[in-house]
């Protein structure tokens, strides 16, 4: 439940929010207020100061709180973001999930707030400031534990304070290996119930382990930038995923898109160059499969959904199955010139036509909650699975 950021007894303990207590951040910006975790490094928010990937990257999904106690009731101070879009009814606001030894314990949303308010036609931003507030999980078991508070994926957070009912201490390093993930809006995990439902966070679970998630909405793009930050993250297993966004943008030609995903990877490679990389295509999306981008959102109805508006007649514009055919070749091609540890993995393996037929897409472009959480779970399996490439 949520409660009021007066309502504290005065025997808890208040522990500012620092670095030390973040996992799955790889900046954190002190604000006025505290602290503001980002997933992009600074010198990238300044080298590109685009303000769609700003809004994406200040997302923390996949940033978790992480730290051990013996306290029973935790408070979290926030001051949380939230966007909405014009003539399109509000999502779910963004969840926090409390994880409790390594068990799902929780979920709470925080009171309070900014919100933003987009119109997705101009791209213009009108901001509604409003007050922090706190998310409270009690009822935690007694004794020293390992807790988690997961971020909401869908929402930005500037984390004020913790408040506990017993000292907190960082977490202890867990051993774990260490995944870094890029990916579009489904990594980022636009439709997911919440941040543990996301799913790079469902497959990170069912894999055992420590998750760096660089899904970012509308922005897996090829950015030598964002190749460049992978390259310099420490990770000892990573996955990249291209398709969606490469097409929906109508970023590039089939010229232009080899050259580049080869320079990606020799980038990753500079820095991880024998460490396991799987190349993941998009997940089965029809109208885009055979038809070019760009695509453009559609609001008949009072629904948000996407339309595909390229010529399929045009043989030098990408589509989804052209770019698989693509990476398909790029890694078999390298893979033969000596990378043994490099991988490809359909994205329709995850999410196909069976799946399509079971789990549409409400808009045509993301799989919903049950769709994402599917995806995880048969990520965990080729991946993370005996004979996967990311197996132990």
């Amino acid at each position: 439940m949520n409660s009021p950021l007066n309502d504290t007894p005065t025997d808890w303990i208040t522990t500012p929010v620092e670095a030390r207590f973040l996992r799955g951040a790889l900046d954190v910006e002190r604000t006025a207020l505290g602290v503001r975790p980002h997933r992009l490094p600074s010198w990238v928010r300044k080298q590109f100061p685009d303000p769609t990937l700003a809004m994406m990257e200040a997302q923390p999904s996949g940033v978790r709180l992480a730290f051990r106690t013996r306290a029973t009731a935790v408070e979290l101070d926030v001051l949380h973001t939230k966007t909405v879009y014009k003539g399109i009814p509000p999502l779910p606001g963004g969840a926090y999930d409390l994880v409790v030894d390594g068990r799902p314990a929780g979920r709470a949303e925080a009171s309070g707030g900014n919100v933003v308010t987009i119109d997705l036609a101009t791209q213009a931003a009108e901001n509604r400031p409003g007050p922090p507030g706190s998310v409270r999980f009690d009822g935690l078991p007694a004794g020293e534990k390992d807790v988690e508070i997961w971020l909401p994926n869908k929402e930005t957070a500037e984390l004020i304070a913790l408040r506990t009912d017993a000292p907190v201490e960082a977490a202890a390093d867990s051993g774990r290996r260490v995944w870094l993930h890029h990916g579009s809006s489904i990594s980022h995990g636009t439709s997911a119930e919440g941040p543990t439902g996301t799913w790079p966070a469902v497959a990170a679970a069912r894999g055992g382990v420590e998750l760096v998630n660089l899904g970012f909405g509308g922005n897996a793009l090829l950015d030598p930038f964002i190749a460049r930050t992978m390259r310099d993250v420490p990770a000892d297993v990573i996955s990249v995923k291209l398709g969606i966004n490469l097409v929906n943008h109508d970023l590039m030609r089939l010229r232009a898109f080899a050259p580049a995903v080869h320079g990606f990877l020799d980038t990753i490679r500079d820095g991880h160059p024998t460490t396991p990389l799987l190349v993941v295509s998009s997940v089965l999306c029809p109208i885009q499969e055979d038809t070019p981008g760009p695509g453009a959102p559609d609001f008949t109805g009072g629904k948000l959904r996407f339309r595909a508006l390229g010529d399929p007649s045009d043989p030098s514009r990408l589509t989804l199955r052209i770019i698989r055919d693509e990476l398909a070749r790029i890694v078999a091609q390298r893979v033969a010139a000596g990378d043994a540890n490099l991988h490809y993995l359909d994205g329709r393996e995850l999410y196909g036509e069976a799946d399509f037929a079971e789990l549409p897409l409400p808009d045509a472009i993301h799989p919903d909650a049950a769709g994402l959480r599917r995806i995880g779970e048969r990520f965990a399996e080729r991946a993370f699975g005996d004979g996967g490439p990311f197996a132990v």
